[in-house]
């Protein structure tokens, strides 16, 4: 079963730390099956406070997902993340 991480960017910290960050996390993508979804595309709220940007990016299946987010390459790079917004991550199975 198909499963989607979903990035929702809250609040900009530190725009320096994000451009770094945005400038590695491609590499974290080799021997991955990772396909994006969305990033950063045009957006209008329906419901609630609007985030600054959402990323979605799908896998085959949760352990995939996991393996990517957890891996040693990306956890290094997502600290550059860490320390340049304030962002919620979710893991959700499709249908």
């Amino acid at each position: 079963m198909s499963s989607y991480i979903v990035f929702t960017r809250e609040e900009t910290l530190d725009q320096s730390e994000l451009d770094t960050y945005f400038s590695l996390v491609a590499e974290t993508f080799e021997g991955h099956p990772i396909k994006p979804v969305v990033a950063y595309g045009a957006q209008k709220s329906l419901e609630g406070n609007e985030p600054e940007g959402i990323v979605i990016v799908e896998f085959p299946d949760k352990a995939s997902a996991l393996a990517w987010y957890d891996g040693d390459a990306y956890r290094k790079v997502r600290e550059h993340r860490f320390a340049g917004a304030r962002y919620r991550a979710t893991l959700v199975e499709g249908v």
